[in-house]
């Protein structure tokens, strides 16, 4: 067997063994070589021994390996170039400034007409009389008391203001006492307080069962009456004029009630149409019967059908008060028929009148409004028209009725905060159907619930002020909703027309360009939430000036939430990190592969005099 493999095997001839040897004559000699190169013999500096070219290689624990490895670095660092030059360190405004309302500035005011209150509108600077410093509190500022006790006091070292508590000193709106003021909850038309008289309306309003959810208070005060309708869960936006009664708007948002610096005078009210149940004058002084009745078809334009207006004061009452008004009885009479006659040409009816106090309301649809009956003559203005309201002019035209095939019930408070919208369900909101609208409400329960996880306090008294400046649908105020707080939801002006269906909602808002100054005072929002802001408003106007007029208007150790692109808020985090504010860029709530993040600020507690301050070097405010 073994001879019959023998000649099996192929012989091997010498060119073959002559290869095998020299290939293992070159492999031998490679591997002396490196074993020499490795010792460092072979750079001059060091010995080969014979364990280092005999000693057998042999395998290690990857745990061995991580053991001995030192990951720390130990050659110089070369420093990376930045893409974008050190952040500018914004330096504190003049003290004088410390209540600077760009917008609403008494010098530029004067420059305006006041004929129909012109002077009192938005009058913003121009790019060269922007400040671009950061408005300081006033010494002693002190953050606010917590809601409801805020209601009733307001620390003196922020709004160190005593005009109004001369001036209304009969009528219990305000009380200095000690080191804060005190809001007995008075008003000029009931100076007995806010609760009694609310008590009258609630016998002909249905305040109390969730009718009434949104109410408009012109001329508002120090918004008393808008603070009391809260215990009726009753959303005010109250508004008055930065005036000779010094801060009244100021006083109210310290107070922790919804208040804007605003005046009816040329320029239309920046909501959309029949956006609140209610509407409210109580000695506001508004001229209602001049310009043909302009001013009342303004509120008409912005009252629900079946919606209400109250009216106390001056002409109401007239045979009793026209002595102490010093006013004829002739020119009072005339002045309340007038008055019920613009009414009655808007299909209002009148409901009550008693003392001091009148009452009508809306009729309820076209049907309902009997236009051949009435003797106006008044145009109707056009439906684009009522819609597009920013800083456009107040016209005498009525606001159409939105024709319906049979009567509309008003979905109650609560349940009309998540129920479809009827101007979703009959497709009047570009975009929004009814099924992107329940996933819109879903995303914002799953963002806000994220919002908590990252500050626990989200929700509580501590934010009272909230303002959303992209507000949307409103999803993001409706999973807030709660009496601990309010949200003023913004639609910006070059964003989708949405506000409509923020106040169907049972919710409160306004209209407003980014670019320009907001209507409030500073410090007068605990917690600001700026959703893709940044994006949106991307080539429209300078970044730095959003950040600035965010910091004006937020109070401090206020909190800000951005989100946006990360790169977006990269630039954004550039330029808040010298406005003295700490910030933290967190992940989106999917995970850190989503390009959306969330910035979280907190601006930093400092005062007038903590630091060097800047007053027209960084402006040309005139």
């Amino acid at each position: 067997m073994m001879m019959a493999s023998s000649k099996n095997t192929p012989p091997v001839n010498n060119r073959t063994r002559i290869s095998i040897t020299i290939v293992t004559g070159l492999c031998c000699f490679f591997y002396l070589l490196g074993a020499w190169q490795r010792s460092g013999f072979g750079k001059g500096g060091g010995v080969i021994t014979l364990e280092a070219v005999t000693k057998q290689a042999q395998c290690t624990n990857t745990t061995d390996i991580v053991t001995n490895l030192d990951f720390e670095p130990h050659h110089k660092t070369i420093k990376i170039p930045q893409r974008a030059p050190k952040p500018i360190m914004f330096k504190p405004c003049d003290v004088k400034y410390k209540d600077y309302t760009p917008c609403h500035e008494q010098k530029r005011a004067m420059r305006f007409p006041r004929k129909n209150m012109v002077y009192r509108e938005r009058h913003c600077p121009p790019e060269n009389e922007k400040l671009r410093c950061l408005i300081p509190a006033p010494k002693g500022y002190t953050t606010p008391f917590p809601w409801p006790k805020s209601r009733d006091y307001v620390h003196y070292a922020n709004v160190p203001f005593k005009t109004l508590t001369v001036a209304k000193a009969g009528q219990n709106w305000v009380k200095f006492q000690g080191d804060v003021f005190k809001f007995p909850g008075g008003g000029t038309m009931f100076p007995q307080g806010a609760d009694a008289y609310i008590e009258t309306l609630a016998k002909v309003i249905p305040i109390k069962d969730g009718s009434v959810r949104t109410a408009l208070d012109t001329g508002c005060g120090v918004a008393s009456w808008g603070a009391y309708m809260l215990k009726k869960n009753v959303l005010t936006m109250s508004f008055a004029p930065r005036d000779v009664h010094e801060a009244q708007v100021q006083f109210a948002l310290e107070r922790g009630v919804p208040a804007i610096i605003g005046v009816l005078g040329s320029i239309r009210l920046p909501y959309p149409p029949r956006a609140f149940d209610m509407a409210h004058c109580s000695r506001c002084l508004i001229p209602w019967t001049s310009n043909e009745g302009m001013y009342l078809m303004e509120v008409d334009r912005v009252l629900r059908p079946g919606g209400y207006w109250v009216l106390s004061g001056p002409p109401i009452n007239w045979k009793t008060y026209y002595k102490t008004w010093k006013r004829s009885k002739k020119e009072v009479k005339a002045e309340q028929k007038r008055i019920e006659e613009i009414a009655e040409s808007l299909c209002w009816e009148k409901k009550y009148e008693k003392g001091d106090i009148a009452i009508w309301r809306k009729k309820t649809n076209d049907r309902s409004c009997n236009k051949s009956s009435s003797s106006s003559s008044v145009k109707t203005c056009k439906g684009q028209d009522t819609d597009d309201v920013w800083n456009k002019t107040m016209e005498v035209c009525v606001t159409p009725f939105p024709k319906v095939s049979s009567d509309v019930e008003v979905m109650k408070f609560p349940e009309r905060l998540f129920s479809v919208p009827l101007r979703v369900t009959k497709g009047l909101v570009e975009g929004v159907n009814v099924e992107s609208y329940q996933e819109d409400n879903k995303l914002w329960r799953k963002r806000v619930s994220n919002y908590k996880r990252i500050n626990r306090l989200i929700g509580s008294t501590r934010y009272r002020n909230v303002m959303d400046m992209n507000a949307g649908l409103g999803g993001f105020a409706a999973v807030l909703e709660s009496t601990e707080s309010w949200v003023m939801n913004v639609v910006p002006t070059i964003a989708k027309n949405t506000l409509s269906v923020v106040f169907e909602r049972g919710l409160i808002g306004i209209y407003h360009d980014w670019c320009e100054g907001f209507s409030t005072y500073p410090r007068t929002y605990d917690l600001i939430h700026a959703n893709n802001v940044f994006s949106l408003y991307q080539n429209r106007c300078n970044v730095e000036d959003i950040l600035l007029e965010m910091d004006r208007i937020l109070r401090p150790e206020g909190t800000v939430l951005f989100r946006d692109e990360v790169d977006v808020l990269n630039d954004v985090r550039k330029i808040a990190n010298g406005m003295r504010w700490d910030t933290k860029l967190m992940d989106h709530e999917d995970g850190p592969l989503v390009p959306e993040k969330i910035l979280v600020a907190v601006k930093k507690y400092w005062v007038a005099g903590d630091g060097v301050s800047v007053g027209n070097s960084t402006s040309t405010f005139k």
